[in-house]
């Protein structure tokens, strides 16, 4: 399917769009597209969603919101499921009340891990955490209550900005913490495809008018940077990709006695991408160069 600009006249709402997801989508959607954060819009509150949702008579919802702590949730699930499960509900209810297309994201954590290969599309979710099971119910709760829906697994998501829930962009906080000569230590036994937030911004925007117009099934796809690596090779290339030279221990998940578990393997298969004959989203390491290179240039 040939990637199309966006199309004029389609209305849409991003929530959520104080996320570094969301900022990377206010980039690349039409001026008139709305775009609210959670001190605009909460999720978690039904009747507000509903109201504020029908007034916008929106063709496409786009749901970037989410809580992402994922070791906070193991103490308060409440909270990660009032956000990722019963908040996607409140908007998948609102958007199907309509008739809009819901955009919905989720992530790798829906996985255990113990594939040993990329996960497909089709293949069966086993959380492990807390966090990943806020997740999965949201994309059943999406599933169930949204006839026109997509829902878009990603991973390793970093943007300029990062996550303020994680403090930070995984690659941001590698970088200050080389520059204030802070010991480095990054785990080994977690491989992953990192990926920019832009261009999954990019690549949505480009399929939206497609999924909108019918050109395009609509259900459940893998979106991620090509490739793999451990957390530790990526941050050993960010700071190659600086000039940098400190060293940075690996150790192990374990050494790290977090709360929530982490998958060990959760590289995503862009199967049904493929499928559709679009052009895949470029390598991590392409990636993560061309971020670096915008950070620079707006220093």
């Amino acid at each position: 399917m040939p990637l199309v600009p966006y199309t004029a006249g389609v209305r849409v709402v991003v929530l959520g769009a104080g996320g570094q997801l969301g900022r990377e989508l206010a980039r690349v959607l039409p001026p008139d597209a709305v775009h609210w954060a959670r001190r605009d819009l909460d999720v978690r509150d039904e009747a507000a969603v509903a109201s504020r949702l029908a007034a916008t008579r929106a063709d496409v919802v786009v749901n970037a919101a989410a809580d992402n702590r994922v070791d906070a949730a193991e103490s308060d699930p409440g909270a990660a499921f009032a956000t990722n499960a019963t908040g996607a509900a409140h908007v998948a209810r609102a958007a199907a009340a309509q008739g809009s297309l819901l955009v919905h994201f989720s992530t790798d954590y829906v996985f255990d891990g113990r594939a040993g290969r990329p996960y497909r599309e089709d293949d069966r979710p086993n959380p492990q955490s807390a966090y990943g099971r806020s997740k999965h119910a949201g994309e059943r709760l999406v599933a169930g209550l949204a006839p026109r829906h997509v829902v878009i697994r990603l991973a390793g998501l970093y943007a300029g900005g990062g996550s303020r829930g994680k403090g930070g962009s995984f690659v941001d906080r590698v970088l200050a913490r080389a520059e204030a000569g802070a010991a480095l230590r990054v785990v080994t036994d977690q491989v992953t495809a990192p990926t920019w937030a832009r261009d999954v911004a990019e690549t949505v925007a480009a399929l939206v008018p497609g999924w909108v117009a019918g050109r395009a099934p609509l259900g459940l796809y893998h979106l991620t940077n090509a490739g793999e690596c451990t957390w530790h090779e990526f941050a050993c290339a960010a700071l190659a990709c600086r000039g940098r030279q400190e060293r940075v221990e690996p150790i192990s998940t374990a050494t790290l006695d977090a709360p929530a578990a982490r998958p060990a393997y959760s590289v995503l298969a862009n199967t049904r991408l493929a499928a559709l004959d679009v052009p895949p989203l470029r390598h991590w390491r392409a990636a993560l160069s061309a971020y670096l290179a915008v950070a620079d240039s707006a220093d």
